[in-house]
């Protein structure tokens, strides 16, 4: 079983910068690929970035690219999203995920193994 706790999110204003992170117990983190998804109000979560097992690799959706950053750290259980230059379309609840599955190209899988709780990030203009 693997929990993830989001932190990091919040009220920011457009071209801002926020660093959300996903704290990860269990002894199994680097068998794992990690990844962050993001849902508006009346719109389907999407996949937002996601890393590799050793983090050497990553993906990116083309409405992010650019601007945002994944990365983690395998000592510290732990995967970080960098967000610069904020925009109020990116207001969104943003998800941590975790799945043994590769990402690929722009995408990853729709239904990780394991979801966080969620942590708000409000973009204004």
């Amino acid at each position: 079983q693997v929990q993830l706790v989001e932190s990091g999110g919040g009220l920011v204003q457009a071209g801002g910068s926020l660093r959300l992170s996903c704290a990860t117990s269990g002894r199994t983190f680097s068998t794992y690929c990690m990844g962050w998804f993001r849902q508006a109000p009346g719109k389907e979560r999407e996949f937002v970035a996601a890393t590799m097992w050793s983090g050497g690799s990553t993906y990116y959706a083309d409405s992010v690219k650019g601007r945002f950053t994944i990365s983690r750290d395998n000592a510290k259980n732990t995967v970080y999203l960098q967000m610069n230059g904020l925009k109020p379309e990116d207001t969104a609840v943003y998800y941590c995920a975790a799945d043994r599955r590769p990402p690929y190209g722009t995408g990853w899988t729709k239904r990780p193994d394991y979801w966080g709780q969620g942590t708000q990030v409000t973009v204004s203009s």
